[in-house]
């Protein structure tokens, strides 16, 4: 991918964001996480021993806490959690793994806050849903208490582009296509083979990781990741939740203030997280 056509898209998506309106009353304060560039989004009704980690999506070289703002601002009101939102170091400047140490970094440093590790999930949406479960295998891997759920919207977790859905869902999908995918995932991993386990978590040993909610359209390209994703987490042991939600896009979710279906998914969000960390 051409960086040029890069910069260009980035725009564009700062522009989509630069549209939302988000209530008032929801705190915004910026702060650096661990070094790393965060925001904390706070509903009035949110309690402060409780928090929800987000990781935005944009192919690991686009989106922000802004671009993503509207839609954490929802899921703080709905879960009545804190949300951190992560600006983690984006490729092409910063590839694979730079992003997964910067998750890891700011999940260490909310523990060092005091947040208990079963009152904090993370959760993330396409690129960030695999970096979910890439920066939870870390957290695992480095002895580290994992934290209470966590919840993957739409995710690529395959870098290898190997499912059978890339396929059979192209006619449907208007926003994901194999061509693309391979692009940005050129552009994250460098020298790395895709099927690295923490660039593509499908690839991953996922046992003992905390119960997962996977929520995926129908009509999505990448309906495979999520359907093999849940497959592996549950033979590996994982509570894994998989939803499938018919005739949606890519991340429907973030339409929430036009779609009805995404302000219903982000209530089951809501539903999953308030069972699984109590409250």
């Amino acid at each position: 991918m051409e960086l040029g056509r890069l910069a260009e898209l980035r725009a564009m998506y700062d522009e989509i964001a630069d549209g939302h309106r988000v209530p008032s009353d929801v705190g915004y304060q910026a702060v650096e996480a661990a070094g790393v560039s965060a925001a904390w989004l706070r509903a009035p009704k949110a309690r402060d021993y409780r928090v929800l980690l987000y990781l935005h999506g944009g192919c690991y070289a686009t989106g922000s806490v802004e671009t993503h703002r509207d839609l954490m601002t929802r899921l703080s009101i709905e879960t009545s959690m804190r949300v951190l939102g992560l600006n983690y170091r984006l490729a092409p400047s910063h590839p694979f793994p730079a992003a997964v140490e910067d998750t890891a970094a700011a999940y260490q440093w909310l523990l060092e806050t005091g947040i208990e590790p079963a009152h904090i999930a993370i959760a993330g949406d396409s690129a960030g849903a695999g970096l979910a479960l890439a920066a939870s295998i870390t957290i695992r891997e480095a002895g580290l208490p994992l934290p209470g759920a966590l919840v993957c919207l739409s995710p690529w977790v395959d870098l290898a582009i190997t499912g059978e859905t890339m396929d059979s869902k192209a006619g449907e999908d208007p926003i994901v296509s194999r061509e693309m995918l391979q692009g940005w995932g050129t552009l994250y991993l460098g020298d790395h083979d895709p099927r690295t386990p923490l660039a593509s978590p499908l690839y991953a040993d996922l046992r003992c990781l905390p119960p997962l909610l996977i929520q995926v359209g129908s009509a999505e390209v990448l309906l495979d990741d999520s359907l093999r994703l849940a497959e592996r987490a549950a033979a590996a042991g994982v509570n894994a939740t998989l939803e499938i939600w018919p005739e949606m896009i890519h991340v429907w979710q973030v339409f929430a203030a036009i779609l009805p279906e995404a302000r219903q998914a982000i209530e089951h969000i809501g539903e999953f997280v308030r069972l699984h960390l109590g409250g």
